[in-house]
């Protein structure tokens, strides 16, 4: 979707590969060629029917998801303000996704623990994400750390639990009581 009708013919040709093909479709053309950098972003069959499934499922996934999310956070609300972490916060005029729970921990230091304690459990938990601004690309563009310090904060102590469509009431329990037990 592009909000700029500048744009239009440039996203026509990434989306073409590269190509002015479509322009050549239309006649606007005799013959078509590479004119800018571009990729293939179409699907392949097996994405395509795989996603098809999901589309015609997604309202038991995200039912079920939803419960998960649901559970997590009615279940770790006393937990996580005895030991100051932050659970997501979802603003009233908003929809959820529910594509993930997640944590915010005190510290990095603090969410290191944690994730050595949980895969103690055989429960895996992972951070999240590195700040784009710190990766080599962003850095390419002149970004360097410490321009984002609330990005780069979060990115510290964010925690991911695990979370995924089938994820049975027992699973979530016994990483709820695994949280409850840690001390840091």
């Amino acid at each position: 979707m592009i909000n700029d009708p500048r744009l239009i013919e440039r996203a026509e040709i990434l989306r073409e590969k590269g190509t002015n093909r479509s322009r050549f479709f239309r006649g606007q053309v005799d013959k078509y060629t590479w004119v800018d950098m571009g990729s293939s972003y179409l699907p392949s069959d097996m994405l395509a029917a795989f996603l098809y499934a999901q589309l015609e499922a997604w309202q038991q996934i995200q039912s079920s998801r939803e419960h998960a999310w649901n559970f997590y956070h009615q279940h770790l609300q006393g937990w996580a303000a005895h030991n100051g972490i932050k659970l997501p916060t979802v603003p009233p005029e908003c929809q959820q996704s529910y594509h993930m729970y997640y944590l915010l921990t005190p510290s990095l230091q603090y969410r290191t623990e944690l994730i050595n304690f949980l895969k103690a459990e055989s429960i895996l938990s992972v951070f999240h994400y590195l700040p784009l601004h710190t990766s080599e690309m962003g850095q390419k563009f002149g970004w360097k750390v410490g321009d984002c310090p609330v990005t780069e904060a979060v990115s510290d102590q964010l925690l991911r639990l695990p979370f995924y469509t089938k994820m049975s009431t027992s699973d979530q329990e016994l990483v709820i009581d695994a949280l409850q037990r840690f001390r840091f």
